[in-house]
């Protein structure tokens, strides 16, 4: 049997190699709740501005709340001024963050364009003055996320890494893309492996790593201590519970069946009605559904037309309880066609 490998991070063990990715609009307290009870070792906050002029925004708000969250409760911040930084680290202890991470790994051109997330990677000596400034500010971990460097002929990965090192961070995560590069094209780990014999501290590897056997591939490649999980774990928050298994005995767990997903679904939605409250609830909760539905396995061009009009049909209902309603409905037209298959 291959032992799970726990980590660790200042004070805390994480005692499970997959976690959570922050992602913008994605990990919001519901969604970090289920991924965390499906598994994750991690779930970090979506990416709060390190403006606290802007923190009074219905969207800062939602990701300052931390109400009832697992412990340890991580922060990821973002911004390109140090000083700047360093107060809205110390002002995040403060609401409850137990960790609080960097985001030098963000590539959306209004974070860049703005001298922050991915972009920072380009000047390492701006890099070393928010992680000092940072790690000087507050008494719990840092941690950082980048990626392999600015474009496909400049990656300073590895002396980034080491910088993150020197300067105190507890922990750090690399995304197997670089800037320049989005999210296009396939993620390569031969510089997460060169950082891995760089430094010494806690590494996540990052990027594309949407199965078990893929999470088994990239820690053997890379010698990372654990995979960190964004894209894939969109409709699909037991992938978590998937991976960890896998890694700790080898076997493959099945895809939870369509009562199972059903049942997840109905939480998630009935969570989000209850912390955006039930307009942007409802808005916010279709797009969570259409990554559910393009995670459900159509095995037939009845369900997929069946799961296609339904798509359409939740995307006009305005109320939270006929959006449960119809999901229930879905289901039950879904399953006698998943019996004949």
């Amino acid at each position: 049997m291959i032992e799970v490998g726990v980590f660790q991070i200042g004070p805390y063990n994480i005692d499970a190699r997959a976690v959570l990715a922050p992602m913008a609009g994605v990990t919001d307290l519901p969604f970090r709740r289920l991924c965390r009870e499906h598994g994750a070792g991690l779930t970090p906050s979506e990416m709060v501005t390190a403006d606290k002029r802007l923190w009074n925004s219905r969207k800062s708000r939602s990701r300052l709340n931390h109400d009832g969250e697992a412990e340890p409760r991580t922060v990821q911040i973002a911004g390109g001024d140090p000083q700047m930084l360093a107060e809205a680290a110390q002002l995040n202890v403060e609401r409850g963050a137990q960790i609080i991470d960097i985001n030098m790994g963000c590539p959306a051109k209004k974070v860049c364009n703005k001298a922050a997330g991915s972009a920072l990677l380009r000047d390492e000596a701006l890099v070393r003055d928010i992680l000092q400034a940072v790690v000087d500010a507050v008494e719990v971990p840092v941690t950082l996320k980048i990626r392999t460097g600015w474009d496909p002929s400049n990656r300073n990965g590895v002396r980034i890494a080491r910088i993150a090192e020197q300067s105190g961070i507890a922990s750090l995560a690399v995304h197997g893309r670089t800037r320049a590069c989005g999210y296009r094209g396939q993620a390569e780990y031969d510089t997460i492996a060169d950082i891995r014999q760089a430094i010494s501290i806690p590494l996540l590897a990052n990027g594309d790593i949407d199965s078990p056997a893929k999470a088994r591939s990239v820690l053997d490649h890379t010698g990372a201590d654990a995979v960190m999980i964004g894209r894939p774990a969109q409709g699909r928050p037991w992938i978590f519970t998937q991976i960890n298994h896998f890694l700790a005995t080898g076997e493959q767990l099945p895809e939870p069946d369509d009562h199972q997903v059903e049942a997840i679904m109905q939480r998630h939605l009935t969570a989000l009605h209850g912390f955006y409250g039930e307009v942007a609830g409802v808005r916010i909760a279709r797009k969570h559904l259409g990554w559910y539905l393009a995670a459900l396995p159509q095995q037939s061009e009845e369900q997929a037309t069946l799961a296609k009009d339904f798509r359409r049909r939740f995307n006009l209902l305005e109320q939270p309880q006929p959006q449960l309603d119809a999901v229930g409905e879905f289901f039950t037209a879904r399953r006698p066609a998943t019996v004949a298959a």
